[in-house]
């Protein structure tokens, strides 16, 4: 296994690495201050000027597998640093179009999507001047299993006509978020995974309703957290995504990446929350000394580093099998780092809280939002169960004849 960058790719993280240092760090309290201002699901004007910056620093749209004129071309092993650096800070990604909901979104449309609803939908997410939806999930039934969905997809003449509750859908509650992608039900009578389907539904279609915001451990998110209805909504047959009763398989196709993408940015969370502990451990004196040398928070910081590096191994590993042998041949090792890294960063985030004291409760310092942030991914994109499940499988499938 080589794990070794590409030229283009180790040009990419410098050049990032530097942007994060010059651009993004300092805007992080202007961010917050603009945030707080505005409304908690407005669009701060330093983000567009980062926005800008990036693209003009040729940062724009790395997360795309296939060189498009936005950007991409990189591998899985090779976007897998760059993401680490842009999950340092909570508006990272966002400021290289590569954030979620929207780039699995747009790998859907590269995908699956028509040439029609490529230049309608896939043209203005990859410029940045619109925001997207993916709503899977529903209140009624366990989203551990997404075959049981009761949203219902039924053709009626030209068009099809959607109803249904979905909730904890991200990127809802942003103003700019013009484009829903939803799954539910075209033929309830198919065999278990062929009843499924995706389609694109405009969010100013009639019918469909923001319910409320929903909050992460308190914190509200500012793209959103939304429970939305849909209620008699009726689209062109032409927004279908892919074919009929392909909808389990597109999301397949779309959590794989996606998995790679959250645990590095994971990582960068855990390493700057490491970095910051070392920092106020070397600068708080307790009981006549630093606290870098109480014997105690010197093992917080040593089982941090270790703990990163092995997650980090791990996610390269799953990146590494991805690109050679496809997600299908890597779906253990995606399954593995789905558990092993929010697990890890949680730890490494509950740390550098315990070694800041309150402070590190408060809105001060990252740490406590990046662990609301941590926590929620033990649950989506399938929760840490599920992910055992598939592991143990795959494991116990080696002993057949045992």
């Amino acid at each position: 296994m080589d794990f070794d960058l590409s030229p283009l790719a180790q040009q990419l993280y410098d050049r990032l690495q530097s942007f994060m240092t010059e651009q993004v760090y300092p805007a992080e309290r202007v961010y917050e201050e603009q945030l707080a201002s505005a409304g908690p699901h407005s669009q701060p004007p330093v983000m567009e000027k980062l926005k800008r910056a990036a693209r003009e620093a040729g940062l724009w749209n790395l997360f795309l597998p296939h060189a498009t004129e936005w950007g991409g071309g990189l591998s899985n092993l090779d976007y897998a640093p760059l993401a680490e650096l842009t999950g340092r800070s909570m508006i990272g990604a966002e400021a290289l179009n590569c954030s979620p909901p929207d780039t699995g979104n747009m790998e859907l449309l590269a995908m699956f999507g028509s040439a029609e609803q490529q230049v309608r939908w896939l043209a203005p997410l990859l410029e940045g001047t619109t925001r997207s939806a993916f709503l899977m999930t529903e209140p009624d039934v366990a989203g551990s299993d997404a075959t049981n969905i009761r949203c219902s997809i039924v053709r009626d003449g030209d068009d099809y006509v959607i109803n249904g509750r979905k909730w904890w859908i991200s990127g809802a509650a942003d103003p700019r978020c013009s484009l829903g992608i939803v799954m539910g039900k075209t033929d309830p009578e198919a065999p278990t995974f062929r009843q499924q389907s995706m389609i694109l539904v405009p969010f100013d279609t009639p019918g469909l309703e923001i319910v409320r915001d929903l909050l992460v451990l308190g914190y509200n998110h500012k793209a959103g957290h939304c429970e939305v209805t849909l209620d008699d909504v009726r689209v062109p047959a032409s927004n279908l995504l892919g074919s009929e009763g392909s909808g389990f398989e597109i999301a397949q196709a779309r959590l794989g990446p996606g998995r790679i993408h959250h645990g590095m940015r994971s990582i960068g969370a855990a390493e700057r929350a490491l970095e910051l502990m070392c920092r106020r451990a070397k600068s708080r004196t307790a009981f006549g000394r630093p606290l870098a040398d109480q014997g105690l928070v010197q093992k917080y910081i040593a089982d941090s580093r270790i703990e990163i590096d092995q997650a980090r191994l791990l996610t390269y590993h799953a990146a590494w099998l991805m690109d050679r042998a496809g997600n299908k041949v890597a779906r253990g090792a995606i399954s593995a780092i789905k558990v092993a890294v929010p697990a890890m960063a949680i730890r490494v985030l509950d740390r550098s809280i315990q070694v800041h004291g309150a402070a590190g409760l408060s809105q001060d310092f990252p740490m406590a939002e990046a662990f609301a942030r941590q926590r929620s991914l033990r649950i989506l994109d399938g929760p840490d169960e599920v992910h055992l499940r598939t592991l143990a499988r795959i494991e116990l499938a080696k002993y057949a004849d045992a």
